[in-house]
């Protein structure tokens, strides 16, 4: 099936961004949020972000009208209707998930394929709350989605192989590379990333280092790109915890027990880097 309209509903870092991405490979995007206000500055903000990446010779001056022609904010989650394929980035938590699943699933065409970008929550859970459980799937972007090269795909008990097969080909035209998970806690990637970015909470919360020498020794002693601390904070440490959580819950194993340290933070609302403040503080 060939997918020329999208709706992505949440309108923040990720869900933003994979509308950048739809619209900058031709497609039609409806982009939805809670409110009206929130969907149209998100788009309003993608507009500043395209312009930036004129600035830098990364996209054509004319491309950035296209692109951000592609892109409509939602007044209501009714104008996602016409979507081929709808998929979810909102909050890391199953049950506003499978709200925002059951009203998709009754405004959508029957061809339509519902996805979502969970980073950790089960697919064939999210697909059984809908009557279409054949056509849902993970999709799951790394952050930023326009940076990222990585989409995860997740097939849930339910996928069938003609909506796995569509949503390769979506990621492919947008550029990526794909990698299939099957449906367990975490999937690849944060089956592995979490546990990381936890026991360097614990290493701070024991005294190990400071936060800056626990990210150097990381950085250059491991080849990352970006020390956990630093990465935790971007990621949000909301999100960080709610995964460890299911990563907790679900393998049942004391190796992914959530750091007090990282709850604390969380209780304090020092969400990493969209808060102002985590293990760093950001300014502005």
């Amino acid at each position: 099936m060939a997918i020329e309209r999208m709706a992505v509903v949440g309108a923040g870092q990720m869900g933003s961004g994979i509308a950048q991405v739809a619209a900058q490979a031709g497609i039609e995007v409806v982009l939805a949020d809670a409110t009206p206000e929130l969907a149209r500055r998100a788009v309003e903000r993608l507009g500043t972000t395209l312009a930036k990446l004129v600035e830098k010779g990364k996209i054509a001056p004319d491309e950035r009208g296209k692109v951000l022609g592609r892109i409509r904010a939602a007044d209501r989650l009714e104008d996602c209707a016409a979507a081929d394929l709808a998929i979810e980035a909102i909050v890391e938590s199953e049950a506003p998930k499978k709200e925002v699943f059951r009203k998709l699933d009754g405004l959508l065409a029957p061809h339509a394929i519902l996805a979502s970008n969970t980073s950790s929550i089960s697919i064939t859970a999210l697909a059984a709350c809908t009557k279409r459980p054949a056509q849902f799937v993970g999709m799951h972007f790394m952050n930023p989605p326009p940076v990222m090269q990585l989409v995860e795909i997740i097939r849930g008990l339910q996928t069938s192989d003609a909506t796995y097969q569509a949503v390769a080909a979506l990621a492919k035209r947008f550029g990526k590379t794909t990698v299939t998970a099957k449906d367990s806690p975490g999937f690849i990637v944060n089956r592995i990333l979490i546990p990381l970015l936890n026991e360097a909470c614990f290493a701070l919360q024991e005294g190990l280092a400071s936060p800056e020498d626990i990210d150097t020794a990381v950085k250059l002693g491991l080849n990352h790109p970006m020390g956990p601390l630093t990465l935790a904070d971007f990621v949000g440490l909301d999100t960080c915890l709610a995964i460890a959580e299911v990563l907790h819950r679900e393998l049942g194993e004391d190796k992914y027990r959530p750091a007090p340290l990282l709850r604390n933070y969380v209780a304090a609302g020092w969400n990493g880097r969209k808060a102002g403040r985590g293990f760093y503080r950001y300014e502005g």
